[in-house]
C-alpha cells in the first residue's frame, strides 16, 4: 500500500510539473500569436512573404528537425510504443514555425503547436526520471492534455482529448488522474501569466421535440461529412504535394503561391489565418453559404503544403459558419446552430466525440437541453464522417479490438 500510495504520488507530482511547463508555454505561445494576427491584419502586404517564410520553415525541419516534422503523429507513435523519442528541438521548432505562418498570414490553427510543446517538455521531464514505457506514456499523455487544455481554456475536454485521441475506447484508468490534473494545472498556469480565451454563446435553447431532433440530426450528418471532406482533402492534398514536390523547401514556397492566388480569386482575406472574426460573426447572423468551403479549402491548402500549426480552431470555423449558414435552413437559431456545428465537426474530424461534448459543454455551458442537442451533434458526426482521422497515427477502433482479444 506504501508503495502505491509513492507511486501515485510522484505521478501526481510529475503531472502537475508538466502541467506548469505546458501551462507557461502556451501563455508564450498564444502572447506571440496575438501579436502575430495583430502585425498581419495591420501589415497586409505581409502575405506576400508567405511562400519565403514557409520556405524557411521547412528548410529549419529540414536542417534540425529530424523526427519532429511528424508533429501530432510523432506523438501518438510514441504513446502506441515507438522507439523514436520527442525530440525538445520539437517545441522552438514548432513554435517558430506557427508563428511565421500566421504571421504572413497562412490559415492554420493553434492546438497542434501547444500539443507539440507539451509532449516535448513532457518527454524531456519523463527522460530527466528515467520513466519506464508505462509510465512515460501517462506523462506524454498529461502533455497533450496539458497543451490543449490551456491552449484553449477547456481543461476537462483536454484531458478528454489525451486520452480519446491516443486509444479511441482503450483508455487506461492510470492514466486518468494526472492527466486530469495536467490539464487543469496547464489551464490555470495560462490564466496565472495573464492570457485569457475568447466565451461564445449558443443563447436561449428551446425545449427538445420530435421535429427539432431531427432537424439537429439531419445537420449532424452534414457535419459529419465535412468533417470526412476536411480530413480526406488535408490527407490527399499532403500526399500530392509531396509527390509532385518532393523537396519541402519548394513544396511550401509553391503552396504559399497558391494561397495569395486564392486570395485574390475570392477577394476576400476572411478565410486567412485563425478565423476568429470569421467565427464570431457566425455566432452573430448568419454565415455565408460556402464560407465553410472556402476555410476548408484554405487550411488544407495550407497544411497540406507543410507550414505549421494545426486543425482545431479552423475546424472550429469550419464547423460554426456551417451551423451558421444552416440555420435558416433548418429555423433553428443561428448562435445554437454554429455551436452545435462547431463542436460536431471537431467530434468527426478527430475521432474524439466525448472531449467534444465535454468542450461545448464548457465553450457554452449547460443551459437548458443544450446538452442534448451537442450530444446529438457530436454522436451522429462522428458516425458519419468515417474512422480517417485528421492524425493519420492515431490507431483505429479495431486495432484496439484485436488488443484486448
Amino acid at each position: 500500500m506504501t508503495h502505491l500510495l509513492k507511486t501515485i504520488s510522484f505521478r501526481l507530482l510529475l503531472a502537475a510539473i508538466v502541467g506548469i511547463c505546458a501551462g507557461s508555454a502556451s501563455a508564450l505561445f498564444l502572447t506571440s500569436l496575438e501579436w502575430a494576427t495583430d502585425t498581419s491584419l495591420h501589415h497586409t502586404w505581409l502575405l506576400w512573404l508567405l511562400p519565403l517564410g514557409g520556405a524557411l520553415v521547412s528548410w529549419l525541419y529540414l536542417q534540425y528537425g529530424k523526427d519532429a516534422a511528424k508533429g501530432n503523429n510523432l506523438l501518438l507513435d510514441r504513446i502506441y510504443g515507438g522507439e523514436s523519442a520527442v525530440p525538445l528541438r520539437m517545441a522552438p521548432l514548432v513554435l517558430f514555425g506557427t508563428l511565421v505562418t500566421h504571421l504572413f498570414s497562412g490559415s492554420a490553427g493553434r492546438e497542434g503547436t501547444a500539443v507539440q510543446m507539451g509532449g516535448s517538455l513532457a518527454e524531456l521531464i519523463s527522460k530527466k526520471f528515467r520513466l519506464a514505457h508505462a509510465e512515460r506514456t501517462i506523462i506524454l499523455l498529461c502533455g497533450i492534455s496539458s497543451g490543449f487544455g490551456s491552449v484553449f481554456g477547456t481543461p476537462a475536454a483536454g484531458a478528454v482529448f489525451a486520452l480519446e485521441v491516443a486509444a479511441i475506447g482503450a483508455i487506461s484508468l492510470n492514466a486518468v488522474l494526472p492527466v486530469l490534473l495536467a490539464s487543469y494545472a496547464g489551464h490555470f498556469m495560462t490564466l496565472a501569466w495573464g492570457v485569457h480565451h475568447l466565451h461564445y454563446s449558443m443563447g436561449p435553447v428551446p425545449h427538445p421535440n420530435v421535429m427539432l431532433l431531427l432537424k439537429i440530426a439531419a445537420a449532424a450528418i452534414m457535419f459529419g461529412l465535412t468533417a470526412f471532406l476536411f480530413v480526406t482533402l488535408t490527407h490527399r492534398l499532403k500526399a500530392w504535394f509531396t509527390k509532385l514536390l518532393p523537396n519541402p523547401i519548394i513544396k511550401s514556397f509553391i503552396g504559399g503561391l497558391i494561397i495569395i492566388a486564392l486570395v485574390y480569386i475570392v477577394g476576400t482575406r476572411d478565410y486567412l489565418g485563425l478565423g476568429l472574426p470569421l467565427l464570431q460573426h457566425s455566432f452573430q447572423e448568419t454565415a455565408a453559404p460556402l464560407a465553410f468551403l472556402w476555410k476548408t479549402l484554405f487550411t488544407s491548402i495550407t497544411l497540406g503544403a507543410g507550414y505549421q500549426g494545426g486543425e482545431v480552431t479552423p475546424l472550429f470555423v469550419i464547423g460554426s459558419t456551417l451551423g451558421s449558414a444552416l440555420a435558416h435552413l433548418f429555423a433553428i437559431s443561428v448562435p445554437m446552430l454554429a455551436g452545435i456545428g462547431l463542436i460536431s465537426v471537431f467530434s468527426g474530424a478527430t475521432n474524439t466525440p466525448v472531449a467534444s461534448f465535454i468542450l461545448g459543454i464548457e465553450l457554452f455551458g449547460l443551459h437548458g437541453y443544450g446538452w442534448l442537442y451537442m450530444l446529438i451533434g457530436c454522436a451522429i458526426a462522428y458516425l458519419c464522417s468515417g474512422m480517417p482521422a485528421i492524425y493519420s497515427a492515431q490507431r483505429s477502433r479495431r486495432y484496439f479490438k484485436e488488443l484486448w482479444d
